[in-house]
């Protein structure tokens, strides 16, 4: 089992190089991690800080109530627990929650079709994306009902006119696959732009297959060879999340 200093560092690493890769959204939005050996319990970022300042050890402590466990006495953003705790709650099987108003997922998030096969990105994410109406600010209980069930147990969400979600069993496997969503919405949007609208999309057939090259016998998951070259990036670059 992973400690949850290792959670931590690897949290702390996902807030920053969301940064670096321009998803943040001054102090919204939240990735979050459940802790080891404390079930119902997980960690997201203080509400006030910018993603840039998350480090190891501020990250705070809550349950599925959206309580702050740590003693701290520190806030999170409602919304955030709304998505999270729910998340959390249904999918102990993940580790790490991510969701983002990233421009191209926020974009993407607006259209009726959603992600298309028309990459190898977004094949990696073929029938793996499920869809939830917007409904306003997530705040709830009966939002999370809906949120979960549209979530079941696929890989991630497209929130409708909202933004984008990822999950993973993993914070390296959650981050990669929200790198993943990302780079498929630039590449469908731009070539749509291009086109007028027009996509080359490749049949279910073949995105299914792609797909299933893609995840092999599951045996690797997505993140586990990226993500320490990814930790030398933001060691270079945004040094002190560690803390």
């Amino acid at each position: 089992m992973r400690t949850e200093q290792q959670v931590r560092t690897d949290l702390a690493a996902a807030y920053r190089l969301a940064v670096l890769a321009g998803w943040d959204d001054t102090v919204y939005t939240h990735l979050s991690a459940a802790v080891p050996g404390e079930p119902g319990v997980y960690l997201i970022n203080e509400f006030g800080l910018g993603f840039d300042e998350v480090t190891a050890s501020n990250l705070v402590k809550v349950n599925l109530h959206g309580d702050v466990v740590d003693g701290s006495g520190r806030q999170v953003n409602p919304t955030g627990f709304t998505i999270h705790g729910a998340v959390h709650a249904a999918r102990p099987d993940v580790e790490c929650v991510l969701h983002l108003h990233a421009p191209w997922g926020v974009a993407l998030a607006m259209l009726p079709d959603g992600l298309r096969p028309t990459s190898q990105w977004a094949m990696r994410l073929h029938n793996r994306l499920g869809r939830h109406s917007y409904e306003g600010l997530a705040l709830g209980m009966q939002e999370q009902q809906r949120l979960v069930s549209n979530l079941g147990h696929l890989d991630g969400l497209i929130l409708e006119n909202h933004g984008t979600l990822t999950v993973g069993r993993t914070v390296a496997e959650a981050f990669m696959l929200m790198h993943i969503l990302e780079r498929a919405a630039q590449a469908q949007l731009r070539a749509m732009a291009a086109a007028g609208g027009a996509l080359a999309v490749v049949s279910d057939e073949l995105a299914e297959r792609t797909y299933s090259q893609w995840v092999g016998d599951g045996s690797e998951r997505d993140g586990d060879v990226e993500w320490p070259a990814l930790l030398r990036r933001v060691d270079r670059l945004s040094p002190g999340y560690r803390d």
